[in-house]
């Protein structure tokens, strides 16, 4: 079922009659199955007995986008085109700026359709092409479980506030997608397009920052992430609620990579931990909480507040703590190449930011003590900000996402409440090394990553 509040024409041109395609523009949903701007762009093609083309424009130059993320997409880019492919869609990939390659190919397209995005510059790009196209650009928003604004028409105070506005809907958007064959294939049309089959040389070709480079822990692709999926329902799923904060136990479906690459669907997650069989109920609640509510919170922000990758998209009172404790003494102050490198006094600190390093993924609750403590060890509140996501940005597999953006905010009060008053936090909520100390073994954690630190070495790796 695709809900007509996930569609919206972004510009006011009439339907060529003379187009010979329907072009799919695949951006941020990178996938074949449970799309629903693909299923969309099929139903529209069918209804015009047209062919589908889809068209992937590549930009060299995506903020903070590094080797290790352009492998990582790459991947799932080919088993997109892959599965494309057996449905009779035409995969384009074009190393241009995404505007350019869809404008080039909207020439002869009767209707181009979009998923959609949430960041500055994914809403930039639809904007700019729909201006320059000559016929309708239809947005179809397919990477949440509830469309943000039917959620929410305003930027929400926190968890609490959105949660219950969700759940009203949940039931109405929270349905599988029937997919629809395509009654014309565009396999037989010819086009310029970018071949994929050797994705090193592909990358060595290309013109990228090199700050990180490629990982082999999380390989990308739908196919990697519904074989994750399935090895955490079968599992990790029924501890969840349980064993979920603690590092050393790893209970985590990894799905944030594959998310925000759009290689996989939360749609799909959701129904497939929902129809769990043998789980408490309890454990499903949990992670649906995560991956519905607090991961569209952070769309939520990021539509709303135009500061989202700022200290200014915090709310008034954790600014003004943060700015009268601006001048307070910290025990120990690093600076960015000290933090990049994980050479803090903290073992627990540094065994944190060497596992996002390593592997391209931290764990979720140590990615908090890591942003607090940046927030602790920089010599102002806009400093540690900056510094959190840079690096969040530059190592995360799953960085460059309103997740990512969110979850460094909340380091700084983002979505939280006023606390007991402190030096260097103010009112802002404080992580200590005893509390990791108290809620696990954290020691066991930093032996750990210590061991595959030293596997990566072995292999000449980092």
């Amino acid at each position: 079922m695709i809900q007509e509040e996930r569609v919206q024409t972004l510009n006011d041109e009439e339907v060529s009659g003379a187009g010979t395609y329907v072009l799919y523009w695949m951006q941020h949903a990178q996938r074949a199955s449970v799309n629903h701007a693909l299923e969309f762009a099929i139903r529209e093609a069918n209804r015009r007995g047209l062919p589908l083309l889809a068209v992937f424009g590549i930009t060299q130059r995506f903020p903070e986008a590094n080797t290790r993320s352009y492998a990582f997409m790459l991947e799932g880019l080919r088993e997109a085109r892959q599965a494309l492919r057996e449905r009779g869609v035409q995969l384009v990939v074009r190393l241009q700026p995404p505007g350019e390659a869809v404008a080039d190919l909207a020439a002869d397209a009767a209707l181009v359709v979009v998923d959609r995005g949430y960041l500055r510059v994914e809403r930039r790009w639809r904007k700019r092409v729909a201006r320059r196209l000559s016929c309708p650009l239809v947005q179809v928003e397919t990477d949440v479980v509830v469309p943000v604004e039917t959620a929410s028409q305003k930027e929400e105070y926190a968890a609490y506030t959105i949660r219950p506005k969700i759940h009203k809907h949940l039931d109405a958007f929270l349905v599988p997608l029937e997919e629809t064959a395509l009654r014309r294939d565009s396999l037989g049309l010819t086009f310029d397009g970018l071949g994929l089959d050797d994705i090193e040389a592909r990358l060595g070709r290309m013109r990228i920052n090199r700050s990180a480079e490629r990982v082999d822990t999380f390989l990308g692709g739908s196919s990697q992430a519904c074989m994750l999926l399935d090895d955490f329902i079968v599992h990790k799923l029924d501890s969840y609620a349980e064993e979920r904060n603690d590092p050393v136990q790893d209970c985590l479906s990894h799905m944030s990579p594959y998310l925000h690459f759009g290689q996989i669907s939360a749609l799909e997650v959701a129904l497939k931990v929902r129809g769990a069989r043998g789980v408490g109920q309890e454990n499903k609640d949990a992670y649906l909480e995560e991956l519905v509510v607090r991961r569209e919170l952070s769309m939520n922000l990021c539509v709303f507040n135009p500061h989202y990758d700022s200290l200014a998209c915090v709310p008034d009172w954790a600014r003004e703590t943060l700015e009268e404790h601006a001048g307070d003494r910290r025990e120990h102050v690093y600076d960015l190449e000290q933090f990049e490198s994980a050479r803090t006094h903290d073992p627990y600190w540094n065994a944190a930011q060497r596992e996002m390093v390593l592997t391209g993924k931290m764990h979720g609750y140590m990615r908090m003590y890591w942003g607090k403590k940046i927030l602790e060890w920089t010599p102002s509140p806009e400093r540690g900000f900056a510094i959190a996501l840079e690096l969040n940005n530059r190592y995360e597999l799953d960085g460059r996402d309103p997740n990512g953006f969110t979850g460094v905010a909340w380091c700084f009060g983002k979505h939280d409440r006023a606390w007991a008053e402190r030096q260097v936090y103010g009112k802002v909520r404080y992580m200590s090394a005893g509390g990791l100390e108290r809620k696990f073994d954290i020691d066991a954690y930093v032996q750990k990553v210590e061991r595959l630190r030293s596997s990566q070495s072995q292999k000449g790796g980092v």
